[in-house]
């Protein structure tokens, strides 16, 4: 990609995010400055790990692992819903939560998609400042969550999100 590409796009990508200035049901939005979260535990995962091996290079929201100027992480979607997008203080990926893990549910971890093992461990822990830049829709993230309650980890989320 050559640099006035990449400018490009990530003109495009800001254009876009400060437009995300309303709230509507079931979504929050903030302002083009974005909320400041302190001391974000973060943690790493790969498509390969035997975990997530069933599910390939394939979120939860059933699009391709990103790892690019934006990135896939996965969360506690009644913490951080589907489509929040953040940045982590003094890097210049931005990243979107598409996916959630069983272990992250209640404990408040972002876990960063990295796309080889050793990358991932490169990464182990970090509590990081993030700036969420557009909170993502918790109705959505019932929405996708729906059909899928039969998982334990799942169902809390739901009841989570249902109860605030």
């Amino acid at each position: 990609m050559t640099p006035k590409i990449s400018i490009l796009l990530v003109t495009a990508l800001c254009v876009l995010l400060s437009s995300c200035a309303s709230s509507s049901s079931g979504t929050r939005a903030v302002s083009t400055k974005g909320t400041r979260i302190t001391s974000v535990r973060t943690t790493a995962y790969t498509h390969s790990e035997s975990d997530h091996i069933v599910y390939g290079a394939r979120t939860a929201v059933g699009t391709p692992l990103k790892f690019g100027m934006v990135r896939s992480a996965a969360a506690d979607w009644s913490v951080f819903p589907v489509g929040t997008i953040f940045q982590i203080e003094g890097t210049p990926h931005i990243y979107q939560v598409d996916d959630y893990g069983s272990a992250l549910v209640g404990t408040n971890t972002i876990d960063i998609y990295q796309p080889s093992k050793s990358q991932m461990n490169a990464w182990g822990v970090k509590n990081v400042n993030i700036r969420v830049l557009k909170w993502g829709s918790f109705s959505k993230s019932v929405a996708i969550m729906k059909e899928r309650q039969a998982y334990g980890h799942v169902r809390n989320m739901v009841n989570r999100i249902q109860r605030s």
